[in-house]
């Protein structure tokens, strides 16, 4: 056990040679350009014989199995004869036992059209990941570490290396972590939780590394299943849900916030497993629990002039060079979410500014909604809220779904195939309009409702019906919360409001329109 100053820590490497840990600074750098760099992803991304994976519960099967519909983003993946006649019944696992199965199962995962399974015993010894392979970061300040000390006990990961960022009374927290048997690393002052991080990286000797923040405590049985996934040579991230304490445990959720937060909490990702795609369903995981392989992230993994979305930002970058990442809900960690008023408010305006820097380094990633021309088209016709508009919305409609069905020969029934794009797409592209007049264009809405009755009607609408589909969505997300939705409807308003706020504080601050700018869906890949 050693208490060391960054930057004078000498670390024993694999084959023995010592190095110090860098210094990272952001002097002379252009601000729009990450300052830390990615490894491009692996050449050979060859499942091992034994793998398994299984067809996510919303892709859909179309003409017996020919085509395939979902993914991350979505789309329609024709289906050879050869692989139709591999692809098992509905619920059962694709298992690699050659080059074909390997082949179909590397499509089906590249596409988020399936996903692992991390519980199989094949798949865990193909990943041939021993816990004590893995190291735990832990950036802090001012926080005690116990309960996130003896969650780790008996885990057979590496020594923890927490980063003292700057703590008022760095001594308890020294005497903590020496009982448990880690490295302490301090900054004399605080250079925040990004650079923190990067140091206990530097620090670590293993080919993979758990970023954990201080403020949370992981479940039993978490890591398992994200070693699983390391099986698959081309993932570079892999990480767990996050989740309100459990009660039994000490925690729990406290007041109408908390149960909010408990619900709807902005780290907690859902019960399914996803793959980690920009400007999809998980578009990003937060930094607050995260597995890495080291080969991938680099030495530097995080930019530390980020104080806020550095965790996507990463996503972002690991996305561009290549890597996989995964979201594995089996694998649970527990957050102590904020739940007084005015600090949840605060935290979700400080969410909300990351936008901007995000939008600037790079651009297309983060937008606020992504509408087709007909899509965008059909809501704009809809917010008018004339006769005349509604029945030329049906109208754009329909001739959409008859030129996207001439799109789709392969298909025994195109047309039926194409309506059902059409509705998918209709019914998505409403939800990111509802959701954008109460959260991102905020402010421009309640302009205009100072000055439009019809305004006031559409923002009325959209609140509730957004709102009320959100609860009915998250209502039954932790069985151990119930939120009514008189409460859940009041909680996601606010919440939408102070992250609008914090989005266009944002904009306003760098000086850019960009996270303002809505997108299509070819824009960007």
């Amino acid at each position: 056990m050693r208490t060391t100053p960054i930057g004078q820590v000498r670390v024993s490497t694999r084959d023995g040679r010592g190095w110090k840990a860098p210094e990272v600074t952001a002097a002379r750098t252009d601000p729009d350009r990450p300052s830390a760099t990615i490894s491009p992803g692996p050449a050979d991304r060859r499942l091992p014989d034994g793998f398994r994976v299984l067809l996510d519960r919303r892709t859909r099967r179309l003409d017996g199995g020919a085509a395939l519909l979902g993914g991350a983003p979505p789309r329609l993946v024709h289906l050879s004869a050869r692989a139709r006649a591999l692809l098992p019944a509905p619920g059962r696992p694709l298992v690699v036992t050659g080059p074909t199965e390997r082949s179909l199962a590397r499509t089906l995962l590249d596409a988020g059209l399936a996903h692992p399974v991390p519980d199989a015993p094949a798949v865990i010894s193909a990943a041939g990941v021993a816990a004590s392979e893995v190291t735990v970061v832990v950036p802090v300040k001012d926080r005690p570490l116990d309960r996130l000390l003896a969650a780790l006990a008996g885990t057979g990961v590496a020594g923890p290396v927490v980063v003292d960022d700057g703590s008022a009374d760095p001594a308890p927290l020294r005497r903590a972590v020496e009982r448990a048997g880690g490295t302490v690393l301090r900054h004399a002052t605080p250079r925040g939780p990004a650079a923190a991080r990067n140091a206990g990286l530097a620090a670590a000797t293993t080919p993979f590394v758990v970023f954990l923040d201080s403020d949370v405590v992981p479940e039993p049985g978490w890591l398992p299943p994200l070693l699983a996934h390391l099986a698959d040579p081309a993932v570079g991230l892999v990480a767990p849900r996050i989740v309100a304490p459990d009660p039994d445990r000490g925690g729990g959720p406290r007041g109408a916030v908390g149960r909010y937060e408990a619900v709807r909490s902005s780290l907690d990702l859902g019960p399914d497993p996803a793959l980690i795609v920009p400007r999809s369903r998980v578009a990003y995981v937060p930094s607050a629990a995260m597995l890495v392989r080291v080969s991938a992230v680099g030495p530097v993994a995080f930019d530390p002039r980020m104080h806020v979305a550095e965790d996507v930002d990463l996503v972002l970058r690991l996305h561009a060079a290549g890597w996989a990442m995964r979201f594995e809900p089996v694998a649970r960690v527990a957050h102590d979410h904020r739940t007084h008023p005015g600090e949840w408010l605060r935290r979700k305006a400080f969410y909300g500014t990351g936008a901007a820097p995000l939008a600037r380094r790079h651009p297309g990633a983060v937008p606020p909604v992504i509408l087709s021309p007909w899509t965008a088209a059909v809501c704009l016709l809809l917010l008018a809220q004339r006769r005349g508009a509604t029945a030329l919305a049906a109208v754009v409609t329909g001739v959409a779904t008859e030129r996207l069905s001439r799109k789709l020969p392969r298909l025994d029934h195109p047309r039926r195939g194409a309506a059902l794009l059409t509705a998918l797409g209709l019914s998505g592209a409403l939800w990111q309009t509802a959701s954008a007049l109460t959260r991102h264009f905020w402010p421009v809405a309640a302009l205009a409702c100072l000055v439009s009755r019809r305004a006031r009607r559409a923002v009325v609408a959209a609140a509730l019906a957004e709102g009320l589909a959100d609860w009915w969505r998250h209502r039954d997300r932790d069985p151990r919360v119930r939120t009514g939705p008189l409460l859940h409807l009041l909680a996601h308003r606010l919440d939408d409001l102070a992250y609008g706020a914090g989005l266009w504080w944002g904009a306003a601050r760098h000086r850019t329109v960009a996270p303002l700018r809505p997108t299509g869906p070819g824009a960007r890949r």
